[in-house]
């Protein structure tokens, strides 16, 4: 071997002697011994993401053909789904949870469906009512579906799903609602006007001049029996229950009163005669010795309110009323004491002044402010709870009969709903301002609203049809001459 090719060999060696520290101290450094850089991730700027909430528009576009639910999202106020349901819907709630929706058709059927975004036609589910029945309101706590039926006055229960016909309760005639505490294993109320008229007529036309008063009657969940009889006043046409199942309130378009039913006792509520903002002494309803005849008292009370709809918001315990016959809101203090009992402020009424004929009103979910539907004028108007004061009207599209609220970010939004309009007005609620209209196909039925706050479901869980005191369609001086006003077959018969 020559010294070159000696040398040579010698360089090699040293070479891959010195790869393999290389490679060594490489692997020391990739176990964590040398220094890294700490990096910190930059996160997206921008308003944070809102709390999703849905609302439920169910539209009819004939009597014949079939209706149609649209999912509206309350993020970006656009249509996320969108099914057909039965023909012609006339009534429409969600359950208690938000996420089941009911419908009675114009055929006799019901439709049940989910108000999500992925909502399509293969998750409607039909199924039929008992033969001739004439439902007025569908009732639907977490679990079942309960309707008041005019044929036969009686109250069908339904259960599973689709929800089926299970069973009928015989109550008073002319059941128009149920309502109850959306708990399971508890009593439900039916609400009877006791009258004969069936249809509907007299308490949506004259409900004065109706000389017979309505009738609560208590239904057990567990035995599906009546257990208690309550009196209210006349032309019973509306009921609100407390989210803790303390009160029941009825509204009583016929007299002007609100009966209150303490329902832990299942009996009437104590009345505690007082004097009202004008200095004049407030009794009880001459027929009902032991109910509170609450609210629709104060300093700008209508010598007519005839309360039609109303809503309890539970951040101020308020009852808050649309008095459609006195173009008014009474804002009534219905808070209770750490016993259960009335407060010292029960009662305690402020009316305040809105638009022509409010057919329903809303209450923001902490309290601050009310928007009603008034459907004469074609107007929603605001009100301010805590000074008990108009604040603003706005114009919208049609004659709205319903209005309902989301509050679960920075802002809430007011959705207005039509009969006569196939357009959803939506109003944001810090800027009082029209935000956004939303077009489906047929006009509104009605609206409800999947969540009132990012964290609770639908505080409204029973729906509305025109007649039997709860105002039409259209105002009676909108009718077409040739139809009676109040009529309900005329009511939902109207474009």
């Amino acid at each position: 071997m020559s010294l070159f090719s000696l040398r040579r060999g010698q360089a090699r060696a040293r070479l891959v002697q010195a790869s393999a520290v290389l490679a060594a101290g490489a692997f020391v450094t990739g176990c964590g011994a040398g220094y890294r850089p700490v990096v910190s991730p930059i996160n997206p700027s921008g308003p944070a993401s809102q709390p999703q909430a849905f609302v439920g528009v169910v539209s009819s576009p004939s009597p014949t053909t079939p209706g149609i639910i649209t999912v509206v999202d309350y993020a970006g106020d656009t249509i996320v789904a969108q099914a057909s349901i039965g023909p012609g819907p006339v009534s429409f709630t969600l359950d208690e949870t938000g996420s089941n929706g009911y419908t009675v058709n114009s055929d006799g059927t019901l439709t049940n469906f989910p108000v999500t975004s992925t909502l399509q036609a293969k998750n409607v589910q039909f199924t039929t009512l008992p033969a001739a029945a004439s439902v007025v309101n569908l009732f639907s706590p977490s679990a079942g579906l309960w309707t008041a039926d005019l044929s036969g006055n009686v109250v069908d229960v339904l259960s599973g799903s689709p929800a089926a016909f299970k069973l009928a309760v015989p109550v008073a005639a002319t059941p128009v609602m149920v309502i109850g505490p959306n708990l399971i294993g508890q009593r439900n109320y039916a609400i009877a006007q006791s009258v004969t008229d069936s249809t509907g007529v007299a308490c949506n036309v004259s409900p004065r001049t109706v000389a017979i008063s309505g009738e609560a009657e208590a239904i057990e969940e567990a035995s599906f029996t009546i257990s208690a009889r309550i009196p209210l006043g006349k032309c019973p046409v509306y009921g609100v229950e407390t989210p803790d199942a303390r009160r029941v309130f009825v509204l009583n378009r016929g007299d002007d009163t609100i009966t209150v039913i303490n329902s832990q006792n299942n009996t009437l509520d104590s009345c505690t005669p007082f004097v009202n903002q004008s200095g004049q002494p407030v009794t009880c309803h001459p027929s009902l010795p032991l109910s509170t005849s609450a609210g629709l008292t104060g300093a700008s009370v209508p010598a007519i309110a005839g309360p039609v709809y109303a809503e309890y918001n539970s951040a101020t315990s308020q009852l808050v009323v649309a008095d459609y016959d006195g173009n008014a809101v009474s804002v009534i203090d219905v808070s209770l004491d750490v016993y259960g009992n009335d407060s010292a402020t029960f009662g305690t009424t402020y009316t305040i002044p809105v638009g022509a004929n409010p057919a329903s009103v809303t209450a923001l979910y902490d309290g601050s402010r009310a928007y009603t539907a008034n459907q004469a004028d074609g107007t929603v108007s605001e009100v301010n709870l805590v000074s008990h004061t108009p604040v603003k009207t706005l114009p919208v599209n049609g004659h709205p009969r319903t209005v309902v609220s989301v509050q679960n970010s920075l802002f809430g939004k007011v959705y207005v709903a039509s009969p006569d309009s196939p357009y959803l007005t939506i109003v944001r609620t810090d800027q009082d301002i029209i935000d956004a209209t939303v077009l489906v196909q047929g006009n509104i039925v009605d609206v409800r609203a999947a969540n009132q706050n990012g964290s609770s479901g639908n505080a409204i869980v029973t729906s509305r049809k025109p007649g039997f005191g709860q105002p039409c369609y259209l105002p009676p001086t909108l009718l077409p001459a040739t139809t009676v006003a109040g009529n309900p077959s005329s009511c939902s018969t109207l474009p």
